[in-house]
Order: structure tokens, then sequence, then C-alpha cells
């Protein structure tokens, strides 16, 4: 399947609108569990579901009008992953400006906040504040981050989609996970 996936992307990059309609149902299932792991805490009736995120998701990395360069599977999923980051960062600043007007608050990143919990919008958008962050001293350890956090995928899958061992995935996962904790308890500035 991989191979197929690499195949179709490449038919993107080179333009052929046809092909984005032939990678949909390869990554579909792939693109909804990760999607509904994301989404687990969701409460009954709120707007944004996992079909919804997968879809604005894929729009997003091959519906628009900028042809991207993909280098394989990997860097696919790797962009999937910041795309559905980036829904969900806006979708909680949304409901933050809607329901509270701003203000981050202290917390606490534990190695089980793999699944977002779509209530908790002060915590996500610090974490986004926090990864942005790490991202400009990191750039693979926020991709790190962000396919573990904002994927749910496992160390074993972020591993090979970062194109390093388990073992230093882990390694790095646990790093992470104490920059981000530092960063998010420091003061922030109003």
């Amino acid at each position: 399947m991989s191979t197929n996936v690499t195949q179709i992307l490449a038919a993107i990059e080179s333009g052929d609108r046809q092909a984005a309609s032939q990678l949909l149902p390869l990554v579909y299932n792939q693109l909804r569990a990760l999607a509904s792991q994301k989404m687990t805490q969701e409460k009954p009736g709120q707007t944004l579901q996992p079909t919804a995120l997968v879809h604005e998701a894929f729009l997003r990395l091959v519906g628009g009008e900028d042809v991207h360069q993909w280098d394989g599977r990997g860097h696919f999923f790797a962009a999937a992953a910041e795309a559905m980051r980036r829904i969900l960062i806006e979708s909680a600043r949304k409901r933050n400006t809607e329901k509270r007007g701003g203000g981050m608050v202290r917390c606490d990143f534990h190695e089980e906040d793999v699944a977002w919990d779509t209530e908790d919008t002060d915590t996500l958008l610090s974490l986004d504040e926090s990864l942005t962050k790490l991202a400009d001293q990191d750039p693979q350890l926020a991709k790190l981050v962000e396919l573990r956090y904002f994927t749910g995928m496992t160390i074993n899958e972020t591993a090979e989609i970062l194109g390093i061992s388990p073992r230093t995935a882990k390694r790095n996962w646990a790093y992470a996970r104490a920059w981000l904790r530092r960063d998010m308890d420091a003061p922030r500035e109003e």
C-alpha cells in the first residue's frame, strides 16, 4: 500500500488532479483512525467530528491550488498531523474567543496526553504556543509531538514516519514532554 500511496502522491505533485480521488480511499481509514483518537473525548453534539477533521485535513493537503511536494508516505502523514493540529487549534481558538475571551492557565502535560480533550481549549492553546517555540529550537522534536499528540500515533509509528529508531523516538518523546511541561508551566505574559 505504501508504494501505491507514494506513486499517487507523485502524480498529485505532477499536477494530476484525478490522483487525489485515488489517494483518499488508500489513506482514509488510517486518517480516520487518527482523527478518532483525537476526538475520543468529544462530547456528543459537538460540531467537529472525526470525519470532518479527516476531510478538512485532506482538503488542506491535496485540495488547494498549491501543489505540495511529498517525499513519500511518511511525509504525507506528517503533513496530515500538522494539518489536524492546525484545524484543532483554529477550532479551539474560535471556541475560546466565543466562550472565554482568552487567558492561559497553568497545566500539566502527561504521557497519557495523546488524546485531545476538546473542552480544554486553554491547555490546547498553551500547548500550541509552547510547541511553536519548540519547533523554532528543534523542528524534529516538534514534529514528533505533533504526530504523537495530534494524531495519536504510537512510538513505533512515529519512529517510522520520522525515520528514527523507536528507542530514539521514545527518548525524544520523554525530552519533548519535559520541555513542553516546563514551558507551559512558565508564567505567560498577558
